[in-house]
């Protein structure tokens, strides 16, 4: 784990230089390290506050028994894995998945949106911005081309109004 450089030339071994870890660049295959769960030292403190012996004993003092469960057996799903072996895992699970059509709303229907709409409209940034939609600038966005959608219905349609919904977003 540790290397040394030189200030000024690289070279290892020369006077003046400084010694670096690599240890925290090394692959951390590990999810307990990360984890941010109560250390011994807590749970002690939280069952002497709140005057219990075991966390068992608070439970049982908290959770009606009416609504509790059994474990789950989950067989080779409760071993502990290192992060890539959960990955390896998951994503085998997440193959298994099939894609099927989405039937949003009263029906679906493969419409064809005209490039020219697409390209001016739905993918103008001028529509939107990088912010969140709370924010007035996105707001503003979306009221402009609500408006930009009805004046453009009432002059194809000759009609003296038009409405338009944000609800099919």
């Amino acid at each position: 784990g540790i290397h040394a450089f030189s200030g000024s030339l690289g070279v290892p071994g020369v006077a003046g230089a400084r010694y670096v870890s690599v240890e925290p660049l090394k692959p951390q295959d590990s999810f307990i390290p990360r984890h941010n769960s109560s250390n011994e030292q807590e749970v002690k403190e939280m069952l002497s506050l709140t005057g219990y012996e075991s966390v068992e004993a608070l439970i049982d003092a908290t959770v009606p028994t009416s609504i509790r469960r059994e474990p789950l057996a989950m067989g080779k799903y409760t071993e502990p894995l290192s992060e890539s072996d959960h990955l390896k895992n998951f994503k085998a699970m997440a193959s298994k998945n099939k894609l099927y059509k989405t039937y949003l709303g009263m029906g679906y229907y493969g419409t064809h949106t005209p490039s020219v709409i697409v390209r001016n409209l739905l993918e103008n940034p001028g529509w939107y911005t990088q912010y969140t939609p709370y924010q007035a600038e996105i707001s503003q966005g979306r009221l402009e081309s609500l408006l930009n959608f009805q004046t453009m219905i009432t002059d194809l349609t000759a009609m003296p109004l038009s409405n338009s919904s944000l609800l099919d977003e």
